[in-house]
């Protein structure tokens, strides 16, 4: 599959997640109102939103690297700030694999980042600049449908943290 292909198909599935992402949460309305749960929500939210965008980016202009790589590393802080956020408020009785080891979404997108930053770090795997961000982009989507589906599978109990 060209590069051109697959950044489209992302974005696509992407995107078509973020929607059905809205739709669970439009079914737990106890999400909206207990602060963690909700904060908890939007991170899986940007865990799809993201790649998403990335991937849209990607194709804006193949020719012109500077859209890609400023948007990737543009999204990659984010992630890795809204990431590094959620590590904090992430109760520890509730986590299960994906959730335990979230601090692995943070290091994709901090290679991401670098990636963007420094296009030749991908060529000591002998790999362009995109196809090691698709890579990264996959891990990150993988991720994201695990910590989606343990967010669900949790008890109903509200958290401890204060409802605003």
């Amino acid at each position: 599959m060209d590069l051109s292909s697959f950044y489209s198909l992302m974005a696509v599935t992407c995107f078509t997640l973020v929607g059905l992402w809205w739709t669970v949460v439009e079914r737990h309305p106890e999400w909206k109102v207990d602060r963690t749960r909700r904060r908890l929500a939007g991170g899986v939210y940007l865990s799809f939103l993201l790649p998403g965008l990335m991937s849209m980016f990607a194709q804006v202009d193949t020719g012109n690297p500077l859209i890609w790589r400023t948007s990737f590393t543009a999204a990659a802080l984010i992630g890795i700030v809204n990431t590094v956020q959620l590590l904090g408020v992430d109760d520890a009785a509730q986590r299960g694999p994906f959730r335990r080891f979230r601090g692995l979404v943070a290091l994709i997108y901090a290679v991401i980042a670098v990636i963007g930053l420094f296009p030749a770090v991908s060529s000591v795997a002998d790999w362009t600049p995109l196809q090691a961000a698709a890579l990264a982009l996959i891990l990150l989507v993988v991720l994201a449908h695990g910590l989606a589906w343990e967010f669900m599978m949790e008890h109903d109990e509200p958290s401890n943290a204060a409802s605003d």
